[in-house]
C-alpha cells in the first residue's frame, strides 16, 4: 500500500491503514482551505518514516503513544494529544513500543496557515496540544466520508463542514459529540466564551448556570463534550493564552491575568502541562518569521476545478 503519510506501512499492517484524497469542487476551493487527504493507522511496536508532504498535517493519536522525532526535535503523544507537521522535506519518524491507533488530515490551500493557527499550531515546527473528544470525533467522520469518497468531489461540502466543526469546537463554540449540544450544557459553554474565559467558575457555578444538580451537570457535560467541565475549561484558557501570547503581544503576566490566572508561576506551570513548553518558549518560538503567516508563501494549487 502507497500511503501520503507513512513510507513503511509493513505487510501485515496494511489492513489497519485506510486513507482517502480529496477533490475540492469549485466553491471548496474558493473558500481557500480544505481537506487534501486524511487516514488512519495502527501500528506495532518499531520505528516507521514519515514521507515528504507538502502540506500541513494534522496528526492526533487515539490509543498508545509515540514518540515523534521532527528534525532532532523530540515530541512525546499520548492518546489524546496531537500536534500540525509542516509540511516539506524535513526528516521525521515515528516510534511506539506498543500498538497504537493515529489518525491525520492533511490541509490544502492559500489560507491553510491560517486554519492551522486558529488550530493553536505553530507553523514551524510540531508543538504537542490537547484534542477535544469532539475534535476527534469529527477526525474520525471525516476519515470515514474521505475513504468512502477517495477522488471525487462527491463529499467536499460535508469535508468542509467538518473542518471548520474542528474549528469552532477548538475555540470553545458549541459543538457536541453527538448531534448538538442539549441547551443547558450549550448555555455553560456559551458563558465560559462570553468574557473569553478571564472569569473562574467552578463546578457549582456552571451546575447552577445548567440549573442542574452539581453530579448531574457533571455527568450531561462529560456524555455531551466528551471530558469533564474543570478539564474543558482548562483547555478553552491555554488555548485563549496562546493566541494572547502569539497574535497580541500579551507578556506572560498579562496573559495569566487575561484568562482568570493572577499568579504567573500557576499560570506556567498550568501552560506548560497541557502545551507541552513554557510560556516563554512557546513565544519566543511562535516570533521566529517561519511561524508568522507572512513569512509562509501558499502553495499553487495543481487540482482543477470539480
Amino acid at each position: 500500500m502507497k500511503s501520503y503519510l507513512l513510507s513503511n506501512i509493513p505487510e501485515n499492517m496494511e489492513a489497519l491503514a485506510v486513507e482517502g484524497y480529496h477533490k475540492p469542487g469549485s466553491l471548496t476551493l474558493a473558500s481557500g482551505a480544505w481537506i487534501h487527504a486524511a487516514g488512519s493507522f495502527s501500528l506495532g511496536k518499531g520505528t516507521y518514516t514519515v514521507n515528504d508532504h507538502e502540506q500541513w498535517v494534522w496528526l492526533v493519536v487515539e490509543k498508545g503513544s509515540i514518540l515523534l522525532r521532527w528534525d532532532q526535535h523530540d515530541l512525546a503523544l499520548d492518546a489524546g494529544s496531537t500536534c500540525f507537521l509542516p509540511g516539506g522535506p524535513k526528516p521525521c519518524t515515528i516510534t511506539t513500543e506498543e500498538q497504537v491507533r493515529c489518525l491525520w488530515i492533511a490541509l490544502e490551500g492559500p489560507l491553510s496557515p491560517m486554519v492551522v493557527r486558529k488550530m493553536g499550531a505553530l507553523l514551524h515546527m510540531p508543538l504537542k496540544q490537547g484534542a477535544l473528544p469532539s475534535q476527534i470525533y469529527l477526525a474520525e467522520q471525516i476519515v470515514q466520508v474521505i475513504v468512502r469518497h477517495s477522488g471525487t468531489a462527491d463529499a467536499t461540502y460535508q469535508l468542509q463542514h467538518l473542518m471548520y466543526g474542528m474549528i469552532a469546537s477548538h475555540w470553545g463554540q458549541p459543538v457536541a459529540m453527538d448531534a448538538m449540544l442539549s441547551h443547558e450544557i450549550a448555555k455553560v459553554v456559551d458563558t465560559l466564551r462570553s468574557n473569553q474565559y478571564k472569569d473562574n467558575f467552578s463546578l457549582a457555578d456552571m451546575a447552577a448556570i445548567s440549573r442542574m444538580p452539581m453530579e448531574t451537570f457533571r455527568k450531561r457535560f462529560v456524555a455531551e463534550v466528551g471530558m469533564p467541565p474543570l478539564s474543558y475549561v482548562l483547555h478553552c484558557k491555554m488555548e485563549r493564552a496562546k493566541e494572547l501570547l502569539r497574535d497580541q503581544n500579551c507578556s506572560v503576566r498579562q496573559a495569566g491575568v487575561e484568562v482568570g490566572m493572577q499568579d504567573p508561576y500557576h499560570f506556567s506551570k498550568q501552560f506548560k502541562h497541557i502545551v507541552g513548553i513554557s510560556p516563554s518558549a512557546f513565544m519566543k518560538q511562535a516570533s521566529v518569521p517561519a511561524a508568522t503567516i507572512r513569512g509562509v508563501a501558499p502553495r499553487k494549487s495543481k487540482t482543477k476545478n470539480g
